[in-house]
């Protein structure tokens, strides 16, 4: 069994590298990785592809469908890796419903960096477009809300292998393995 407290939110605005950190990170500890973007409703998702950002009341459901994943994992006894925007302090006092000792890593960017990798994916519904709408909406977590802050100038395996580095897990075995695979 895990402790409660390995249960991550890799967070910051679209394009910052979040299911590439989480997944690696997830696998380094030997946890679930969820990815947050495919839990939005239809609707959500139709209306990001027409360049339509969000607001509150449109992002509320599926934060509170997050929260409830992030419970469910806490009250198992399971750790667990979960991509997800969390651009505002309210949205991240929804996830922390589901486990109050959540530990998030903020992960941020300069504009043109993000609009490079933004503009380089294919097959994904999130439009250039709505960067600056994010970075606008962004409030930055400070340091009472548990989080570790990284430029994702960085290399996706260095984020990840600092966070390993921390982290105790049960399975020193399989991590010693998974950061070997990372770090080559």
């Amino acid at each position: 069994m895990v402790m409660r407290s390995d249960i991550f939110v890799v967070m910051g605005v679209s394009g910052c590298g979040k299911s590439t950190v989480g997944s690696q990170l997830a696998a380094a500890l030997g946890l679930e990785f969820l990815e947050g973007d495919a839990l939005h409703s239809a609707r959500n998702v139709a209306q990001m592809a027409a360049g339509i950002a969000l607001n509150d009341d449109d992002r509320e459901g599926w934060l509170q469908t997050l929260a409830g994943r992030i419970r469910q994992a806490r009250l198992a006894g399971q750790g667990l890796v979960l991509s997800c925007s969390a651009l505002k302090r309210s949205y991240r006092d929804i996830l922390r419903q589901g486990a109050p000792d959540l530990h998030f890593l903020y992960l941020h960017g300069d504009y043109e960096l993000l609009a490079a990798r933004m503009a380089a994916r294919t097959g994904h519904y999130m439009p250039l477009s709505l960067l600056a709408s994010q970075l606008s909406t962004l409030e930055a977590p400070d340091a009472e809300e548990n989080v570790q802050s990284f430029d994702v100038a960085s290399r996706p395996e260095d984020i990840v292998a600092t966070v390993a580095a921390r982290w105790p897990v049960a399975d020193t075995v399989t991590v010693t393995v998974a950061r070997r695979v990372l770090l080559n």
